[in-house]
């Protein structure tokens, strides 16, 4: 895994302020990891938590009526025992479509989704710090619930406030988490494990690599506060399957 400096700013910290207090290999999501001060030159990649000012922004879609949703069912997942590329089985997965709302019952996490691009620099921008309740996945790799590797970030706090990952961290395995999909589908994944890693040592073909079956990775940043680099120095991932 390649390791390079950068000079801008951390996602995390781009206003070079304090935290508040916070309660692909080759994949064909390709860009860049970015949440610190330093990039993971990797073919997949992501940022987590940002810094700035509070301000209101109005979600990307109208948030639906979770109710009114039918769980995504085997049905709904055509060729879902057809082999991967690899060889794998892929397992239950379904259609492309774009994620409207994401609900985390255990940290009471009922957010709405943006889109998130690469920008110039070949990183993922990351989620507008302006609504701390919002969610971002990556726009141009797999959609929730469709096979492949499904990247959500989220900041994890603001220098005024908690924000929408800022209990991440709770989450344990087995625990459950459900995408409201623009097609009227939730598509609903069980937790596999809750890891850190080091900023510096980040496992991105682990993280990003392309898969088989649908996954996803909620992604935020973690550990300490660094007031030198003003930066997070862990990374907290959640790794998820479609039930």
């Amino acid at each position: 895994m390649a390791v390079r400096p950068s000079s801008s700013p951390s996602p995390c910290d781009p206003s070079g302020g304090e935290p508040g207090s916070a309660g692909e290999g080759t994949s064909r999501t390709g860009l860049m990891m970015v949440c610190a001060s330093v990039a993971v030159v990797v073919a997949l990649g992501l940022v987590g938590g940002n810094e700035a000012p509070r301000g209101t922004a109005s979600p990307p879609h109208a948030p639906p009526a979770a109710a009114s949703l039918p769980a995504a069912s085997a049905a709904d997942a055509p060729d879902a025992q057809a082999p991967g590329s690899d060889g794998r089985t892929a397992g239950k997965h379904l259609p492309r479509s774009r994620p409207v709302r994401l609900l985390i019952p255990k940290i009471a996490v009922d957010a709405p989704f943006t889109d998130l691009a690469i920008g110039p620099s070949g990183r993922l921008n990351p989620p507008p710090a302006s609504d701390v309740n919002l969610v971002g996945w990556h726009a141009k790799g797999a959609s929730p619930g469709e096979t492949g590797t499904s990247i959500i970030a989220g900041h994890v706090d603001t220098k005024t406030s908690p924000a929408v990952f800022a209990r991440l961290s709770e989450l344990r395995k087995g625990d459950l988490f459900h995408v409201l999909r623009a097609d009227g589908t939730r598509a609903s994944f069980r937790v596999d494990s809750v890891e850190t890693f080091a900023k510096d040592d980040f496992p991105s073909e682990r993280v990003y690599g392309d898969t088989a079956q649908a996954q996803a990775r909620l992604i935020t940043c973690a550990g300490a506060y660094d007031r030198q680099v003003k930066d997070y120095t862990d990374n907290l991932v959640v790794f998820a399957h479609l039930v």
